[in-house]
């Protein structure tokens, strides 16, 4: 995983755990899965942009 063996994921662990503590630390990791979720969910589906967005943005320009 990324070329980080055992011990620097615990040093990174635990670097993490004295920063934010233990109390904030499920909402941390709740927080950070659901943004790589919408992030990977806007990469994956394409953008759908209708004539009439299209059309206001030519108005918008003018």
């Amino acid at each position: 995983m990324f070329g980080l063996g055992m011990q620097e994921l615990l040093v990174i662990l635990v670097i993490i755990l004295v920063l934010f503590g233990a109390n904030k630390l499920p909402g941390l990791a709740r927080s950070l899965g659901s943004s790589v979720k919408e992030f990977k969910k806007g990469v994956t589906d394409p953008v759908d942009e209708t004539p009439s967005t299209a059309k206001k943005d030519e108005d918008k320009k003018v």
